[in-house]
């Protein structure tokens, strides 16, 4: 994942019990993927919260998806 996007993403377990956020806000990276798949585009997302920047999106879609691509599958029987 790029360094700097990585920079753009906080977990502390002060700030939203942990969730990870955009750093310095309280807008979790949940929240973006989650507008993001609902089909909300990037500038509406922009508008609704003003203190994110177009590179904030970015870090959290690939912070998403570094915890998936780093997610352990365990198989289970049927």
């Amino acid at each position: 994942m790029n360094e700097q996007l990585i920079r753009r993403i906080s977990i502390n377990t002060e700030v939203m019990v942990g969730k990870p956020v955009i750093q310095g806000t309280r807008i979790p990276v949940e929240l973006i993927v989650r507008m993001l798949a609902q089909g909300i585009s990037e500038s509406e997302i922009l508008q609704e919260y003003p203190r994110l920047q177009p590179d904030d999106i970015r870090a959290a879609l690939a912070y998403a998806a570094h915890v998936l691509a780093h997610e352990d599958v365990f198989p289970v029987a049927a």
